[in-house]
């Protein structure tokens, strides 16, 4: 265990976290929402620091972060737990652990140093802090970070966005890009993520461009709860007063999972549709997720239609920084041993 950040002491032993919007007060012994930061004594501690639950190397572009060092490949870790409970989680059984009896931790510890050391054996330009929340192992994450980015990899969050402002901030100083989740509405929040609404992801996901970290947005379309015009236009509108047009904008298709098994998966149509949406709400970069074999995996001109990335599944077949019509693709993610940003 180590000794958790951002969180103070109350009266009684009892400490409140101050890691994400949720803030739990916490009495001696017991932990917080996540599952994974404990009371001991009146000292906030991380349980799964060091304790991974997954390794894997993966394409950059299964994060997806698109127009982030595309073609490159990244070592992407994780620890148990989540500070959302999404009916849908497709990784329900790290994400929720209780829900298989696991106990929330691994018996071989994997120090920083170690996390890095693999990375370079690898090969992999960068690691990834994906698979669960990467807030809730927020104490592990930065260490690793800070190693990483001195040893020239970058780094990639894939995450809900349900952080404070603090916490975000000091992320961003050692964080190169990140996927974030932008589910639709309040009421979706509420009704199957238990969270109070999108305020903090939308607040962080600006935090993090204000801060010059790469940003992306995935809308996972769940039929019927936030698949409609209104909604999905809400987004890109959003999505591209925000964070700017050139944010790349993926909608990605639901599969029935975990305790939301009774809704069909996303129609094509209804993914295409919003695309469109996107596009006409002045998005220039949107993408389809989780539909293999889609057109839409690639990237396409914004002014001539041509295409100037074009993907197979998570594969690169052809890449062009430059259109022939003259447009220059917005691209990010070749500075990756630069030191720590300075915070605006």
């Amino acid at each position: 265990m180590k000794e958790a950040l951002f969180y103070r002491r109350l009266e009684g032993k009892s400490v409140q976290c101050l890691l994400c919007p949720r803030k739990c007060t916490i009495p001696p012994g017991g932990t917080g929402f996540c599952g994974v930061r404990e009371n001991h004594g009146g000292t906030l501690y991380s349980i799964v620091y060091e304790r991974l639950c997954s390794m894997a190397v993966d394409p950059i572009e299964k994060k997806p972060l698109y127009h982030f060092a595309p073609g490159s490949s990244c070592l992407s870790i994780c620890t148990v737990g989540c500070n959302l409970e999404c009916k849908f989680c497709q990784n329900w059984d790290i994400s929720h652990p209780k829900e298989v009896g696991a106990h929330g931790t691994a018996d071989e510890r994997v120090p920083p140093e170690r996390v890095v050391e693999i990375a370079r054996k690898q090969g992999v330009e960068g690691i990834a802090y994906t698979y669960t929340e990467p807030t809730i192992f927020y104490e592990y994450a930065l260490d690793i970070m800070k190693l990483a980015r001195k040893a020239g990899l970058y780094n990639v969050w894939v995450s809900n966005g349900f952080i404070n402002p603090e916490p975000a901030m000091e992320a961003s100083r050692y964080m190169d890009a990140i996927n974030i989740d932008l589910k639709g509405s309040d009421d979706f929040y509420r009704k199957l993520c238990n969270a109070p609404g999108e305020a903090a992801v939308k607040k962080a996901a600006k935090l993090y461009k204000e801060q010059g970290v790469w940003v992306e947005v995935t809308t996972l379309v769940v039929p019927g709860y936030n698949d409609s015009r209104s909604v999905l236009a809400g987004i890109s509108r959003w999505v591209r007063k925000e964070l700017g047009p050139d944010t790349p904008m993926h909608f990605s298709r639901f599969h029935p999972s975990f305790r939301l098994r009774d809704v069909e998966p996303t129609p094509a149509r209804t993914l295409e549709t919003a695309c469109t949406i996107a596009v006409k709400e002045g998005l220039r970069y949107v993408y389809i997720g989780n539909v293999p074999g889609h057109r839409s995996e690639s990237t396409y001109c914004p002014e001539c239609g041509k295409p100037l990335i074009e993907r197979m599944g998570f594969g690169i077949r052809s890449m062009k920084g430059t259109c022939e019509c003259g447009h220059r693709l917005a691209l990010a993610g070749r500075k990756w041993s630069t030191p720590e940003r300075s915070l605006k």
